[in-house]
């Protein structure tokens, strides 16, 4: 793969800002170099730009080398850069499975990137070929969300491969539900493909929503181009120092992934077994995609009832569903309930 061809040419011969903290790496006691308040109080002066402490505990329980390590204000902020690094606006364009995460054409449409929908099969699935068929020469990323939203099903690993391996741009795996899913990640496969990018987050297994970090694993190269475009601090101290502290606790969070799972299994039974309910699709991820008679009806009953689920109602292929996320086993009942006395 030619990276120089794929990157936007503006970008490419950007010479980005360098702040104070890049410049000086390391510590010292007299920091009179950045403008910051001198006045401790644990937030007066700036993060580190490219969180190398937090990255160093993700390289070393994803097994992925730091420099291919890219965190980001949630996994927004990397979707964001595969557009500004590799799109010219008005000019090239992307190809997305549909349904799917609803940012992609958010971004894309940002911009001012043309966005082109491949339909997802019966079973909600895609096959490489009608994807690739999509493409052109100005089509420079391609996105999978694996296991996907809002259908819940890890796509086929085949057809992923066959896509990374047949195509010429840039190809973005998106697996923000890995941790609840039996599919392999697909981080073991960077070496193997410069064009492959992996996405994933702090927001579902890491119950770290609220800190808004998302991670981007890939080649050096391109990591070295989303750290040239990005804000200099865009992840603040806080969210570092709390990443750090989940990171520290993995097993904890192995174990709430476990409990989750659990719980899953139960509610795709019981939601199964609701006359209301017509059915309960298989899940990979943290939550149930299910049909019903009348989406929008189930969805404010459920409502007047402090119980709020998704309505997927007007997204393709999910007419009358509802995206029920696995809760704690007293949420999970008290939905049950509801919903049987419908």
């Amino acid at each position: 793969m030619d990276l120089q061809k794929l990157v936007r040419q503006n970008i490419w011969n950007l010479k980005p800002y360098s702040s104070a903290r890049d410049e000086f790496k390391g510590e010292a006691s007299v920091y009179l170099d950045a403008n910051e308040n001198p006045y401790n109080n644990d937030v007066n002066r700036y993060p580190d730009p490219l969180q190398w402490e937090v990255k160093e505990k993700i390289s070393q329980i994803k097994g992925v080398a730091i420099k291919k390590i890219m965190l980001g204000n949630g996994s927004d902020e990397p979707i964001d850069l595969v557009f500004r690094v590799f799109c010219e606006p008005g000019i090239d364009n992307v190809v997305a499975i549909d349904p799917t995460y609803g940012m992609y054409q958010v971004s894309a449409d940002i911009n001012n990137v043309e966005y082109r929908k491949v339909l997802l099969n019966s079973d909600f699935d895609f096959n490489s070929d009608n994807l690739l068929q999509k493409t052109d020469k100005n089509t420079k990323a391609i996105f999978l969300c694996s296991p996907n939203n809002p259908t819940g099903n890890s796509l086929n690993r085949n057809e992923i491969v066959k896509t990374i391996e047949n195509f010429a741009g840039i190809v973005v795996v998106d697996e923000a539900y890995i941790d609840f899913s039996s599919q392999k990640s697909f981080l073991n496969e960077l070496d193997k493909y410069p064009n492959l990018i992996v996405l994933q987050t702090f927001s579902k297994a890491w119950a770290g929503a609220g800190i808004r970090l998302g991670m981007a694993f890939a080649s050096e190269e391109i990591i070295r181009l989303f750290n040239k475009v990005k804000y200099p601090y865009n992840v603040n101290k806080l969210t570092q120092n709390y990443a750090l502290n989940l990171l520290n606790n993995y097993q904890e969070v192995r174990d709430k992934v476990a409990t989750i799972l659990e719980e899953r299994a139960k509610l795709q039974q019981e939601l199964s077994n609701l006359s209301c309910v017509e059915k309960a699709y298989p899940t990979d991820s943290n939550f149930l995609l299910i049909k019903v008679g009348d989406a929008d009806n189930m969805y404010q009953q459920l409502v007047n009832k402090g119980i709020i689920v998704r309505n997927r109602n007007k997204i393709s292929l999910c007419m009358n569903c509802l995206r029920i996320t696995v809760g704690t086993p007293e949420e999970n009942k008290e939905l049950i309930t509801e919903l049987a006395n419908l």
